[in-house]
């Protein structure tokens, strides 16, 4: 059986190493070894998508991939969004259009709607509720968060 050993991976474009167990799970040593807090436990089975993070550019549930699966990977959490003090396009939509209310599934909202509009610059309503239904939200009713989303496709569309 294999012993804890060293992994090495970037994250938020910084590069970062730790020391983890096989069997610690990449939600824990993001939250846990890296502080990086924002990333949230939800569920713990992949249902609920709060602990969303992008891995070599593809939404991942945290909570399902084990922490040596990264290693050599390039992970985004939600404190990589913002860039020098600016809020990413989709954070700054969510906050315009009241896209959150207790905050627990924003990391995750964020994250799978950054994937999704990546794959899909031009998205329908439809499409990105069916995109968004990954990730579960008891709060908002989805409706701030699908004009949030609506809202931040040109301007990400046009960033490319």
């Amino acid at each position: 059986m294999a012993g804890p050993r060293t992994i090495h991976l970037t994250v938020n474009g910084a590069p970062r190493e730790g020391w983890v167990e096989p069997r610690k799970l990449l939600v824990d040593f993001i939250r846990e070894d890296l502080g990086l807090t924002g990333t949230h436990v939800g569920c713990e089975h992949g249902i609920c998508g709060a602990c969303t993070v992008l891995v070599n550019g593809e939404a991942a549930r945290s909570c399902l991939m084990l922490a040596v699966q990264a290693a050599g990977a390039e992970v985004l959490t939600v404190e990589g969004l913002a860039r020098d003090g600016t809020l990413h396009p989709l954070q700054e939509a969510f906050w315009e259009h009241h896209g959150l209310q207790c905050g627990f599934c924003t990391p995750g909202m964020l994250l799978t709607a950054c994937d999704f509009l990546k794959d899909n610059p031009s998205p329908t309503e439809a499409e990105i509720r069916e995109a968004l239904s990954a990730v579960l939200c008891r709060c908002t009713g989805y409706q701030g968060i699908i004009k949030a989303v609506q809202a931040a496709a040109p301007k990400l569309r046009d960033a490319r």
